[in-house]
This record gives structure tokens, C-alpha cells and sequence, in this order.
């Protein structure tokens, strides 16, 4: 027996609930820009993230609403996707705090920053992956705006690197599930893709 549920008669904000309860688990894109002026460092977490293209490599993450991130990213043309690890659990919850435009995550919650390369938005000092990107494209649809970003850039610590790969034991990647709840990394299962040669039919 199954619940049915359709989101031409249920409130709106009823079905986003019930959409990321079963969307899971998320991966966090801990999102940094610059304001046009370059005086504002922005800092904000976006769980509708995802890879988008792999050769050019492009990201993409979802802005619900206008958020200080979208406009930034659509003023200035750069941001930095920094992973998010569990380690700083209550730093990434904390930026998603509604703060002012005019006031920066960075300094409001009292987080590190480090240059980037490529880029101008500065990167997450403390997180142990960061991906220097250029806007590539937008697309709105309804209430939402999916950018995508070419990544121009990845900085990986060496200490999360084992035999030239970073190593998800060392990253610890959080994700959000349903309501506030947060997931941690749990059981690792490695499992090799079956070619079509090796498959065997009784």
C-alpha cells in the first residue's frame, strides 16, 4: 500500500518537505561569492548540488528564491564550491543564517578564509576541497535558479590525498536529509561496474 500525493492539491511548501525527505542524501555545495564592489565575502550552504558535465567540468547548484549567493554570482560571474565536511558541521549550519547583504558570513560566524587562484571569491580555509569556478549559465525555473559553473580550478589538501585520490575516508562529506536532519558518512561499500563482456546470463 502506498500514500499518494500530488502537488496540485497540496500546499507548495508541504511537497518541497516531502521532496527533500526523499531526495536524499544531499551533497552540500558551501557556496562563496563577492559582492560587485568586492567589499562583501558571501558564504552560504546549497543541497541541490551536483556535477552537470564532466568534459567541460561543470557544477551546478539551485538558488530557491534570490539569494545573496545567486546575485553575486550573477553580478560578479565567479564563485567557489567548498566542500563541506563534518568536522564543521555548525560553521556550514550557521551560514545559512538570513544575514544582510551587507553583512558576510565569513566574518559574522567567524570563518577562515584563503585566496584562490583563479578566482576572486575566497575559498574556506579550513575545508579540505575547493572547486574555483566561472558562471557558465543559469536557467530559472518557477522559484529557483540553477547555475552552473565551469570549474577552472580544484584545490585538494594533500592530507586528504592517498595514491593520487582523495580519499572519502579523510574528506568526511556531510549531506542534508529531510527536515533538519544532517547525514554523516556511514557503512562504504565497493562495488566495480559489471562490463558487458563479464556478464554472464544462467
Amino acid at each position: 500500500m502506498r500514500i499518494d500525493y500530488s502537488p496540485e492539491s497540496m500546499d507548495k511548501g508541504a511537497f518541497y518537505k516531502l521532496l527533500t525527505a526523499v531526495v536524499v542524501p544531499r551533497p552540500i555545495a558551501w557556496v562563496s561569492t563577492l559582492t560587485a564592489d568586492g567589499t562583501t565575502a558571501n558564504l552560504a550552504p546549497h543541497s541541490f548540488f551536483t556535477v552537470a558535465c564532466t568534459d567541460p567540468p561543470i557544477v551546478q547548484f539551485t538558488s530557491v528564491g534570490r539569494k545573496d549567493s545567486l546575485r553575486n554570482v550573477e553580478e560578479t560571474g565567479e564563485f567557489v564550491v567548498n566542500f563541506a565536511p563534518e568536522p564543521l558541521f555548525e560553521q556550514i549550519n550557521a551560514t545559512a543564517t538570513d544575514f544582510p547583504s551587507e553583512e558576510g558570513e565569513f566574518d559574522a560566524v567567524g570563518i577562515d578564509k584563503e585566496p584562490s587562484l583563479r578566482v576572486k571569491p575566497p575559498r574556506v580555509a579550513a575545508s579540505p576541497v575547493a572547486l574555483e569556478c566561472r558562471l557558465h549559465a543559469t536557467l530559472c525555473l518557477g522559484n529557483s535558479t540553477v547555475v552552473f559553473g565551469r570549474v577552472v580550478h580544484a584545490a585538494v589538501r594533500a592530507d586528504t590525498v592517498v595514491d593520487g585520490h582523495p580519499e572519502i575516508g579523510l574528506l568526511k562529506p556531510l549531506s542534508r536529509l529531510g527536515k533538519n536532519e544532517w547525514g554523516a558518512m556511514g557503512e562504504i561499500k565497493d562495488l566495480a561496474r559489471i562490463r558487458y563482456s563479464d556478464w554472464r546470463r544462467d
